[in-house]
């Protein structure tokens, strides 16, 4: 295969929460009041991603995987997960607050779903004056507090917030509690899992009348009830170099802030590269092609690349790896 750097049309989900800001701030092709989610590079069933642009046009994501596993992905990435994407990028736009919710780690999620766990990092793209997140608790709980603050109506007195600005950036490990709350457009890099335990949805209602369902039971052993201060991440922004922001099992991501052309080597990294452009505008080439990219797009180089050249006059980007 003649593995250019690949684009993808994005999966746009409808949500009872979700916004305009995708269309407005991103310039996805959103057509309703309340999309929510821009799912941008997915292997999950049922949503796998196709391609957008060049010769490999039409094809999935998982067919091109199929494929050439190896020349697409990478040696080690192979060997740690076969045939199966092991990355979900998002783009999130929160009109409403979502649920409050956590995710299983490894273990139990496979367990109990035969999955994945849910280990997330968020990079804040826009944000309303005073939009906030919903991060942990506020202090250290029993599993008896939160279970009678569940009874009372009172979990929100447990919650910890978060005022959040463009460029924020927080890691979401597995157990932790959490919420995006309204106003806030942020670019989402996870595992590939779709497991959610939501543990409360602020009483509302679907536009049938009916509540969402709550997942309280396989909650009460995933969550984390420590409060911890390890989710926001201080991060470098030098110009013009890469900066590290997350280093964890599941994903690696950089921040490159660009003025001018920027070329890396990148023959020995045995990885697949993610670019999600966060402003600006840049194209991406490799030897086998280039791709022009602004913000909001998200790009993915296969790992037989040896070089990658980033064109620009300014650009910012999330480089995201294994």
């Amino acid at each position: 295969m003649n593995l250019y750097p690949l684009k993808f049309k994005p999966i746009l989900k409808e949500r009872l929460w979700g916004g305009t800001k995708l269309r407005e701030v991103l310039d996805k092709p959103i057509e309703s009041d309340t999309t929510g989610e821009s799912w941008e590079l997915s292997a999950v069933k049922g949503d796998v991603s196709i391609v957008a642009n060049g010769p490999l046009s039409g094809r999935t994501l998982q067919d091109l995987i199929d494929e050439d596993a190896e020349a697409l992905l990478g040696t080690s990435v192979v060997e740690r997960f076969g045939n199966d994407f092991p990355i979900l990028i998002k783009f999130i736009d929160a009109r409403q607050d979502l649920s409050i919710q956590l995710h299983p780690d490894d273990a139990l999620a496979k367990e109990r779903h035969d999955s994945f766990g849910k280990t997330e990092m968020w990079y804040i793209m826009d944000a309303d004056p005073g939009a906030n997140l919903i991060v942990g608790f506020n202090r250290d709980v029993t599993k008896r507090e939160y279970t009678q603050s569940l009874a009372e109506n009172k979990l929100l007195d447990l919650m910890n917030y978060e005022e959040v600005e463009e460029g924020d950036t927080f890691f979401i490990n597995t157990g932790k509690i959490h919420a995006i709350g309204a106003g806030v457009l942020l670019a989402e890099i996870q595992q590939t899992s779709d497991i959610t335990y939501r543990v409360f949805d602020f009483n509302r209602k679907d536009k049938n009348g009916n509540l969402r369902e709550l997942h309280t039971d396989l909650a009460l052993d995933a969550i984390d009830y420590e409060k911890k201060d390890d989710f926001k991440i201080p991060y470098g922004s030098q110009k013009d170099m890469v900066n590290n922001m997350v280093e964890c099992p599941y994903f690696n991501t950089k921040y490159l802030d660009l003025t001018h052309d920027f070329k890396q080597d990148v023959s020995n990294r045995d990885s697949f590269t993610i670019y999600l452009c966060v402003s600006g505008e840049v194209t991406i080439e490799n030897e086998y092609g280039s791709a022009p990219v602004h913000k909001g797009e998200t790009v993915l180089v296969a790992a037989c690349t040896d070089a990658i050249t980033l064109k620009t006059k300014g650009a910012k980007l999330l480089e995201v790896t294994i």
